[in-house]
């Protein structure tokens, strides 16, 4: 969960004086989307009757299965808005296509581009062409060039099908499975290390190749994206900048930010609301993993992935400077920056909601707006506290996974009564009375 507002850290900078007119992202779209799904639902029906054609026996009636739940999953997701079909983004995005494709002809024609609400800087396409590229690469690439990068190594997945080829393998590997299983059964001894065997191997086999998966789509992917006529450098500063957010701390909230921020009016401020539960007892040193991480990691580390392009390609040994961004690329991410509020609402991560707001705050940043969300965040965190179901919007405290600073924010969530956090929704929602 702590990677996901990394992002926060380091673009709140870039947005001042333009609140004051923003207006989030229209999502009454409604014809839009219905159309949308009328195409998608048609052309993934298509391609499981296709794919049963290619595949037959049980392989191609459980690849049909699965591209059926993929469909109907994507269908509850296009619903639930959590695509933009009409955006300032779709130009930047169709343009940077276009330019891609220009020398690479082997580029899809038909790919239907959706921005996702989502904060992460992740992109990714499905069998039909949808091409998915989520808000939060504007927040964190520094250029035009790094975010066709990101789409070149998508576009690498698409066209060697790795995504269908994991599919079959997964099918194929499970029928093994299944009879070494039934084999066991047999066994009198250590019954259940060997079937917990089974199942590593089969986790560690899945890893290896989605991690050669990976390596193939960073290759096609560079291969597609030098073609273009973008600084081929971008493409590893891409990887830096997306492995820095697998690795940068988030901001630290100072307890100075709770003081101000908490000491309401009707409603002083008080210092047992920043106790912090004590885990010194438990000693996690202690604590014995009976899978290898690193086998079961999808996504290889990055500077591995880096090394692998420069052994292959030469000319990216000698590392530039991130290039500028130019003035559209800085707008858009003027607009990704406002809509981080926007989305955690939209997603119902309200407690992540108050805690970036808390984050803006403490740095000055456009304070009417912020403390707008604040209020509508802490009104959602009023209703899930009083129905009993507050685990779903506010993460409990995990000292092993997350920073001091998220720790010490949670401690406070949940130190909070029912009539404080009232209190707090209806302040900043200029409702108190």
């Amino acid at each position: 969960m702590i990677k996901r507002f990394i992002v926060f850290a380091l673009f709140i900078f870039s947005i001042s004086c333009f609140s004051q007119t923003y207006k989030t992202i229209d999502t009454a779209d409604y014809k839009e989307r219905i159309a949308f799904l009328k195409t998608f639902n048609a052309n993934n029906e298509l391609l499981i009757k296709n794919l049963k054609n290619s595949y037959s026996g049980k392989t191609g009636s459980e690849l049909a299965k699965i591209y059926k739940e993929i469909g109907a999953d994507f269908e509850k997701q296009v619903k639930n808005k959590d695509f933009i079909f009409k955006s300032e983004f779709d130009p930047t995005i169709k343009s940077l296509i276009q330019r891609l494709r220009k020398n690479n002809p082997q580029i899809p024609t038909d790919l239907k581009i959706l921005i996702a609400k989502d904060n992460t800087p992740n992109a990714y396409c499905l069998a039909d062409g949808t091409f998915v590229i989520n808000i939060g690469l504007f927040n964190w690439l520094d250029n035009d060039d790094q975010i066709a990068s990101v789409i070149s190594h998508e576009l690498g997945h698409r066209i060697e099908q790795h995504s269908l080829k994991a599919f079959v393998n997964y099918i194929t590997q499970d029928e093994k499975d299944k009879l070494t299983v039934n084999n066991l059964k047999s066994a009198k001894v250590n019954l259940n290390q060997r079937a917990f065997d089974v199942l590593k191997n089969r986790m560690y086999k899945k890893g290896i190749e989605k991690r050669g998966h990976e390596m193939q789509a960073d290759s096609l992917g560079y291969t597609i994206f030098k073609n273009s006529d973008f600084k081929k450098e971008e493409f590893v500063n891409a990887l830096l900048r997306l492995q820095d957010f697998d690795t940068i701390s988030p901001k630290v909230l100072k307890l100075e930010t709770y003081r101000k921020y908490f000491n309401l009016p009707k409603q002083e401020f008080k210092e047992k609301w920043l106790k912090k539960e004590d885990f010194s007892i438990y000693d996690y040193n202690h604590f014995k993993e009976k899978l290898n991480k690193d086998s079961l990691a999808s996504h290889p580390e990055i500077t591995l992935r880096i090394e692998k392009l420069k052994k292959r390609f030469p000319e990216l040994i000698v590392a530039a400077l991130p290039e500028k961004a130019s003035e559209s690329f800085a707008s858009l991410e003027k607009i990704a920056s406002m809509e981080i509020l926007p989305d955690f609402y939209h997603s119902e991560d309200y407690g992540l909601g108050v805690y970036t707001s808390l984050q803006f705050l403490q740095d000055g940043v456009e304070e009417k707006y912020y403390k707008s969300w604040l209020g509508k965040c802490f009104a959602k965190i009023y209703e899930g506290r009083k129905n009993y179901n507050l685990n779903r919007y506010l993460d409990r405290v995990d000292p092993k996974n997350q920073s001091e600073s998220y720790q010490q924010f949670l401690n406070f969530m949940w130190n909070l009564s029912l009539e404080d956090i009232k209190n707090i929704a209806d302040y900043y929602q200029n409702k108190e009375s």
